[in-house]
């Protein structure tokens, strides 16, 4: 009787791990197919993320997010562009850097930083600046309370948690544009 419940036990150990194994590998191919059909417009991105030249992935990030918006140049893109801008873009573009940067750089990243800071959803509809001002100063992108110059932000993994992609924050539409990028970070559940 004893044997067969040691026996029970390590069949539903093993089905356990075979279940998380085959959750994983499914994880890993979804990931794989999202990139599949975009391969042209994300494999360059990849390539820079992978071999970590990542201000040229940054620069690359900006090119794909505005050939989505089917815009000339970021300078085209409204605010209100953002709030129909694709999910599944967002998100892949977000995979590809968390991935190649054991996830200290993306998107999501950026969100999790406004959301620890205190920001959210109400503060982006008031368009209160304070959050971003503080998620700036945490990503490196302003010090002693000034905006630095793009050429000047740390391109490395040693750069402060989410402080890439930062190219794509350089709009003529300033605040307005990071509020409704953030709010399409939520809606979008990244």
């Amino acid at each position: 009787m004893e044997n067969d419940k040691d026996l029970t036990s390590g069949t539903i150990d093993k089905e356990s791990s075979l279940l998380e194994r085959v959750s994983l590998l499914e994880k890993r191919l979804d990931e794989a197919l999202m990139l599949l059909a975009d391969t042209y417009r994300y494999g360059k991105l990849r390539e820079f993320l992978a071999t970590g030249k990542w201000k040229e992935a940054d620069r690359e990030t900006t090119k794909v997010m505005i050939e989505i918006t089917g815009k000339p140049d970021l300078e085209e893109i409204t605010p209100e562009d953002l709030q129909k801008f694709p999910c599944n873009a967002i998100m892949v573009v977000d995979q590809l850097w968390k991935h190649y940067s054991n996830n200290h750089f993306g998107f999501s990243v950026q969100l999790h930083l406004y959301q620890s800071l205190g920001g959210n959803m109400d503060t982006l509809r008031a368009q209160n600046n304070e959050f971003l001002q503080r998620i700036s100063e945490t990503t490196g992108w302003r010090k002693n309370g000034k905006i630095i110059k793009y050429d000047d932000f740390d391109f490395s993994l040693n750069a402060p948690e989410g402080g890439l992609p930062g190219d794509w924050w350089n709009s003529p539409y300033g605040a307005k544009m990071a509020n409704f990028f953030l709010a399409r970070l939520i809606t979008c559940e990244i």
